[in-house]
């Protein structure tokens, strides 16, 4: 059932999409049948599956230092007072900094390079990071530090066994959110300053005005991101929400 909903609202989508074309013209919408055969071949020529892995690869260098960093001080800041209160007021900054100023700002900094591109992303990723893990952090059952602390677990144990799991619903939450941002913000930083990837070859497909072209390689990219979606980040959040109890 679940199946056929899906496979109907793309019936749909196409539908109209088809509509959409014949009523504006192929030149501003071309159709589905017209974007297909430029994905087709894009793919011939092998610079779709190229540029498709270099954004992938940076989406997935961007997304593993905003993780990794963010949760190390989203932790600290919920379970540390001091270090909540001193750095409040830089979250706060990068929460509100529009994501083009910090692009902007790493290029000019750091000039047009691949880790000026990365530590962008990952900065436009990071305060939603640490503010998830934050809140699972400030949630932590102090009952379960005091059974590890009367068993005198070490902290590597204690991390593991004690504190992952109960963040582990709120990590899901953060990847799910940062995941569908990194991967937009990427674009972005490729159509401003990379020579590759699936942004710059949408950049040029906009100085062309090849409607066609956008078309073909935003679809082919939402489509990726709608299979790691599918078969990887829900999977992976119904793995760590398992424990809860399903109402009756």
């Amino acid at each position: 059932m679940n199946l056929a909903l899906r496979l109907g609202s793309v019936a749909f989508l196409l539908a109209v999409w088809l509509a959409g074309s014949q009523l504006v013209g192929p030149q501003l919408l071309p159709s589905p049948q017209t974007v297909g055969l430029a994905i087709v071949h894009e793919a011939r020529s092998g610079a779709l599956a190229f540029n498709l892995g270099v954004t992938l690869l940076r989406v997935a260098a961007a997304f593993t230092i905003a993780m990794v960093f963010g949760t190390v001080i989203g932790l600290a800041m919920g379970r540390i007072a001091v270090i909540d209160r001193l750095a409040d007021p830089w979250l706060v900054i990068l929460l509100n900094l529009p994501a083009l100023v910090i692009i902007v700002l790493a290029y000019v900094w750091a000039g047009l390079t691949e880790t000026a591109a990365l530590v962008a992303v990952a900065l436009n990723k990071l305060p939603i990071t640490i503010v998830t893990v934050r809140e699972g952090a400030r949630a932590l059952d102090p009952s379960l530090d005091e059974m590890a602390s009367v068993f005198r677990m070490s902290g590597w144990t204690r991390l593991r066994h004690v504190t992952m799991p109960q963040l582990a619903p709120y990590l899901a939450a953060a990847i799910r959110s940062g995941l569908s941002l990194v991967w937009k913000i990427v674009l972005i930083v490729e159509l401003l300053g990379r020579p590759n990837g699936v942004g710059f070859e949408i950049g040029v497909a906009f100085q062309l005005f090849d409607v066609t072209r956008i078309l073909a390689y935003a679809l082919s990219f939402v489509i990726v991101m709608l299979a790691i979606e599918t078969f990887l980040v829900q999977p992976f959040e119904r793995h760590v929400s398992r424990w809860r109890i399903k109402p009756a």
